[in-house]
């Protein structure tokens, strides 16, 4: 999804390593909440793209309905884009895929359009490997339609009108590593570092990177009793890693004290680092993973951080050995069969 630039930037000007300034990365003006935390988010996608260098026209930005899916307008401007309808962003985004392996494909949707009307779709893509970046830009509420509770908010958290939330909440960090996704993570749009760190792993991963990221609602889920609000994310947040990043066309070098920390290397070969706070926790580990998101919910805990991921597992592409010229562009001889084949077809089956 990258290119070097052959072009030699204007002195003084910064620029990423293919001749283009951060602005190139930018989108429209939001029109979300001052203070909305899926803003943070917008802007650590764009600095993530500029300092990997991805090539915006060669990003399809995918969305479905809510708050979040408006959240695309607001960053790569030169970027391909399409509004999907109501939790219908996963056929969407495989489609897409499947016509040009070429583009990297960015879905960003929410709790509501993912947890509960698109619950279907996004257990399949799960389960499929579809190579793309899901961003799920968590609330626990329907922000768009005056903050009713979603599928993702907690036992006992309650709205700003008294409402107490009386049913279990769907972990969708769970869901999607049970299902199949190859890159599990979670983080806060509060925490800038670890997300940028995150965002820029999953642009190098090979398969389904799904981010959880909890995004406080400012207008209707970020008072006392929302376990959504910011003040309870950032009292309840349990990192379990320190993240670094190494791409692959920097040089790789690791400073850390032995036995401290763990590289794992990406499908480009970029190197994310590792480096633990406490315990043995491994995210190549799925029980490992599977036992830390039950102990730390049942502790009213958030676990942020790289939570499960597999390098090795085929994506959905790879399973169904597509060739090399993307779908979209091959000529109508290569993907019409000719009348001979049918019939060989047909008197087969008689």
């Amino acid at each position: 999804m990258t290119t070097t630039s052959s072009s030699a930037p204007a002195p003084g000007r910064k620029v990423n390593r293919i001749g283009l300034e951060l602005a190139a990365y930018r989108g429209g003006k939001s029109t979300l909440c001052a203070g909305c935390g899926h803003n943070a988010i917008s802007e650590r996608i764009v600095e993530a793209c500029y300092e990997m260098g991805v090539e915006s026209e060669r990003v399809i930005k995918l969305s479905g309905i809510g708050c979040s899916s408006k959240s695309p307008a607001y960053f790569l401007g030169q970027a391909h884009g399409f509004n999907a309808v109501h939790g219908r962003m996963p056929s969407v985004a495989t489609g897409a895929t499947l016509a040009n392996h070429r583009m990297l494909a960015m879905g960003v949707s929410g709790d509501g359009d993912t947890g509960a009307i698109g619950i279907g779709q996004f257990v399949h893509l799960m389960r499929r490997n579809v190579p793309m970046i899901y961003i799920v830009e968590n609330n626990g509420c329907y922000g768009l339609t005056k903050g009713q509770l979603s599928p993702t908010a907690d036992l006992g958290s309650t709205l700003k009108n008294g409402v107490v939330n009386d049913l279990p909440p769907v972990d969708l960090c769970a869901l999607a590593m049970d299902l199949g996704a190859s890159f599990v993570a979670r983080s806060f749009s509060g925490d800038k570092k670890q997300m940028l760190s995150l965002l820029k792993a999953a642009i190098a991963h090979r398969g389904t990177a799904m981010l959880d990221i909890l995004s406080p609602c400012v207008t209707f889920n970020d008072h006392e009793g929302s376990t959504k609000s910011y003040s309870y994310v950032k009292d309840h947040e349990e990192p379990l890693e320190e993240i670094s990043f190494v791409p692959f066309f920097e040089e790789i070098s690791i400073d850390y004290e032995p036995g401290t920390v763990r590289a794992v290397t990406l499908h480009d070969g970029s190197k994310l680092l590792l480096k633990k706070l406490a315990g043995d926790y491994d995210p190549g580990n799925k029980a490992m993973a599977r036992r830390v998101i039950h102990e730390s919910a049942a502790r009213g805990e958030f676990p942020t951080g790289l939570i499960y991921v597999d390098p090795t597992r085929p994506d959905f592409l790879a399973l169904l050995n597509l060739v090399d010229q993307p779908l979209a562009e091959l000529p109508a001889g290569r993907t019409r069969p000719p009348r001979e084949a049918l019939d060989a077809i047909n008197d087969a089956l008689r």
